[in-house]
């Protein structure tokens, strides 16, 4: 999307004026004691205020989601979108705020860089926010390593709760790409280094402390929650838990700082909540429940988004997130891109940016899959098409006239180049929806339905798979986890995002293909059952040329190349 005549991302964001925390606050109805500074642009609520506004009588504000089709691997701009929808809602004398996921460091070295928004749609202070921002990743993977430690430690002690070492699950955690990491031997050295076994590594993101987090009411219910986390089992196959291990509470009190959500601005001072950051591909990909309570109390309008399309986190907002929380969106807005269209019928990659009014067309389909998804719960959806500077105008014409046969609204959106004037269009398409546009919202499966039954139901009705097979060993995990009294919990697809199916490859809209559930695992913490399809991976590695090889930052600090 970048174009050689304008200013970069990084550029754009260390030029804007920003404004002390204290005046954003303020503009919300905050006073001093209800935040702490971190910094001069960056403020954390406290766990009281939040606790005051949530729990109070106040009417909540209306919430949009904001989703989108199936991605290319360079992304569609989800983000962008997001911040310059709030942008224009605000511009529109529309009370608004945005609530965001944190920025993962692996990712913001590797390949995808950064997730604070583009252009002239970005949440500040950019450079801050995608680097060590307010230390929650940290305090969350040291949460996740100490519960990792003990567990060894209470085994090279005299192992009394007679944990099996080859039935160990949990993983150690960093946050940076790093595939060396994915299988580990531990414990080597002699016996003062502790019992020798095989380990596992996972990107902070993917810890189930991450979901617990994100999920929780509060700290003591995070407390009740790193709590159940089941870490291993026993050489009678029964399950250990943090609890057992008694690391509940010195795991809370190193997030006690963390839980309290981020306050921050976009670059036209939208008050913005960035907190939490679980990935949709291998946990829920929403930001924290906590944050977007307090938002809808403070606001007439929330902008949230869910990771990467409609049958990931968009899912998943729905039938973990608004079922946990007990909120649900008024709208949806789908975002599209010309380019995501081309490579969804069938454009090779390294052609995106060449013509192909065949494969357009073609890619409408999965459009068209991810429009009748969101209709899945009931709401309505406005397709948000991110204009980008290659797209032509013939492309954009066509788009525009063939998406009027879904029967949704299409607005182009120009908000990387123009901000939220880009972006007044899809405001007022969503205000206007919001208004007049009926809406019941129903979640995908009830919490009754056999565990075997919601994996048929998300797979059948959002992927549309024709079948979905599992092994026996599966099989009977699904069985032992439904006679536990899990069977009511929700559950957490773990899939690509390329593709509705598992196979990263089979693009558009596919119909007649199967869907082969590998494993499953309980998550006990988070509260939902882990169904792993395909070859997902936990920890990423770097690509060949990684994004940090053009990070630098001069004698004055000044940082380039961040995007």
């Amino acid at each position: 999307m970048a174009d050689p005549r304008v200013p970069s991302d990084i550029e754009i964001a260390q030029a804007a004026e920003i404004r002390p925390i204290g005046e954003i606050a303020a503009a919300l109805g905050l006073g001093e004691d209800d935040y702490d500074f971190y910094g001069r642009y960056i403020a954390k609520l406290s766990r009281d205020k939040c606790s005051e506004l949530t729990r109070g009588p106040g009417e909540d504000g209306k919430l949009v989601l904001v989703t989108a089709m199936s991605p290319t691997p360079a992304g569609e701009g989800k983000t962008t979108i997001s911040v310059g929808l709030a942008d224009a809602l605000n511009a529109r004398d529309k009370r608004t705020m945005l609530c965001l996921r944190e920025p993962s460091l692996g990712p913001c070295f590797g390949m995808k860089g950064g997730a604070a928004g583009g252009g002239y749609a970005q949440v500040l202070p950019m450079e801050e926010i995608n680097l060590h921002f307010t230390g929650d990743f940290h305090a969350i993977g040291l949460a996740n390593n100490l519960l990792s430690a003990a567990l060894d430690n209470h085994i090279h002690q005299g192992n009394a709760l007679g944990i099996d070492p080859r039935r160990v699950s949990w993983s150690r955690v960093v946050d940076m790409n790093d595939r060396s990491l994915r299988e580990v031997v531990l414990g080597l050295g002699g016996v003062t280094n502790s019992i020798p076994r095989e380990g596992t590594f996972q990107i902070t993101v993917a810890s189930e402390v991450m979901a617990c987090f994100c999920l929780c009411d509060d700290l003591m219910d995070l407390k009740r929650r790193l709590g159940n986390i089941v870490v291993a089992h026993t050489y009678e196959r029964k399950p250990v838990t943090a609890r057992d291990l008694e690391m509940e509470g010195a795991m809370a009190a190193l997030l006690k700082d963390a839980i309290r959500p981020n306050l921050v601005q976009t670059l036209e001072h939208t008050p913005t909540f960035v907190h939490g950051g679980p990935f949709a591909n291998i946990a829920h990909g929403a930001n924290s429940i906590i944050a977007t309570r307090t938002a809808l109390k403070l606001a007439d309008y929330v902008v949230t988004e869910a990771g990467f399309g409609s049958d990931l986190g968009a899912e998943k907002f729905m039938n973990i997130v608004c079922r946990r929380a007990g909120f649900s969106p008024d709208a949806v807005v789908l975002v599209a891109t010309v380019r995501s269209l081309k490579m969804n019928g069938g454009a090779p990659r390294n052609e995106l940016h060449l013509e192909n009014p065949q494969a357009l067309e073609k890619g409408l389909g999965n459009l068209k899959r991810h429009i009748e998804n969101v209709r899945h719960f009931g709401l309505p959806v406005v397709v948000a098409l991110n204009r980008f500077v290659q797209d032509t105008p013939t492309e954009l014409r066509q788009t525009i006239e063939k998406c009027a046969h879904l029967g949704v609204e299409v607005i182009e959106s120009t908000v990387w180049e123009h901000g939220s004037k880009g972006g007044l269009a899809l405001a007022e398409a969503v205000v206007n929806t919001i208004d007049s546009v009926p809406h019941d919202f129903q979640y995908l499966y009830e919490d009754e339905l056999p565990l075997w039954k919601k994996i048929q139901a998300v797979a059948r009705k959002i992927y549309g798979a024709r079948e979905v097979d599992a092994t026996m060993a599966v099989r009977n995990k699904l069985r032992r986890l439904q006679e536990q009294g899990h069977g009511r919990l929700p559950v957490c697809m773990a899939k690509t995002q390329y593709s509705f199916s598992s196979d990263p490859k089979l693009l558009g809209a596919p119909t007649r293909f199967d869907l082969t559930v590998r494993d499953v695992r309980l998550a006990a913490g988070a509260e939902f059952v882990i169904v792993y399809c395909g070859n997902i991976v936990t920890m990423p590695g770097l690509p060949k040329r990684p994004a940090a090889e053009r990070i630098d930052v001069d004698e004055t600090g000044r940082i380039t190349g961040l995007f």
